[in-house]
C-alpha cells in the first residue's frame, strides 16, 4: 500500500501531526488506514481533504461546517446543494458584517461623548472615597 505516514503528511501540508490527529478525532477527516506495523498511512486524497479544510477555514467556516460539507461531497453532493451552502455562508457573513457596524458606530458615538460625563462614568469604577 503506497502513501504517506502522519509526519509526511505534516510535512507537506504544513499542520502539525497532533493537529491532523485532532481532525481525524474529531471526524474531520477519515481514519486512514493501516500498515502491518499499525502506522497510520494516508493516501493522496488527504492532501486535497486538508487544503479543503484550509481554505474552508479562511473562508470563516468552523470545523463543525467543515466536517458537514465534506461529509456531504463524500456522498456525492450535487452542485445545487453546494451552492446553497454558500449562499447560507454569504448570508451569515453579510449579518456579522452588519453586527460589526452597528458595534462600530456605537464606538464612534462614544468617542463624541463629552470629557466631563466620561470622568463621572470612569469614577464610577472606584471604590469610594473613605472619609
Amino acid at each position: 500500500m503506497e502513501g504517506m505516514t502522519r509526519g509526511e503528511l505534516a510535512k507537506r501540508t504544513g499542520l502539525s501531526m497532533a493537529t491532523i490527529l485532532y481532525y481525524e478525532d474529531s471526524g474531520i477527516l477519515p481514519v486512514p488506514g493501516r500498515l502491518a506495523n499499525g502506522y497510520r498511512i494516508y493516501s493522496e486524497d488527504y492532501l486535497v481533504k486538508i487544503k479543503f479544510i484550509r481554505d474552508a477555514k479562511s473562508l470563516g467556516y468552523s470545523l463543525k461546517e467543515i466536517q458537514e460539507v465534506l461529509h456531504m461531497l463524500g456522498q456525492d453532493m450535487d452542485a445545487e446543494a453546494l451552492r446553497e451552502r454558500v449562499r447560507g455562508k454569504i448570508m451569515e457573513i453579510d449579518e456579522r458584517i452588519a453586527a460589526m457596524r452597528s458595534i462600530q458606530k456605537l464606538l464612534a458615538g462614544l468617542l463624541q461623548t463629552p470629557n466631563e460625563e466620561v470622568h463621572d462614568y470612569l469614577k464610577s469604577f472606584h471604590p469610594a472615597d473613605k472619609e
